[in-house]
């Protein structure tokens, strides 16, 4: 593998990781852990597990992060931050 590659996905996937923890929207947080997920699917392909980054891109990027809209949309923002 090329360790270019590897490295720059490892740092994209821990600013995701941070960024997804410290920002204070919902909705930011879910589009966040989206492009983790996403992430995680590129790692998965380098690696050579394409059924893996199958199922991570089907259920984590895919469904989970729709769900997770859905569930965001359903609710009713009674703060004011």
């Amino acid at each position: 593998m090329i360790w270019e590659l590897d490295f720059a996905l490892l740092l994209f996937m821990i600013l995701c990781a941070i960024a997804a923890i410290t920002v204070r929207d919902l909705l930011h947080a879910t589009i966040v852990l989206a492009a983790y997920s996403l992430l995680m699917t590129v790692l998965w392909s380098v690696m050579n597990a394409v059924d893996v980054a199958f199922t991570e891109a089907a259920v984590g990027a895919g469904i989970t992060t729709v769900l997770f809209i859905a569930a965001i949309a359903r609710t009713r923002r009674s703060s004011s931050d």
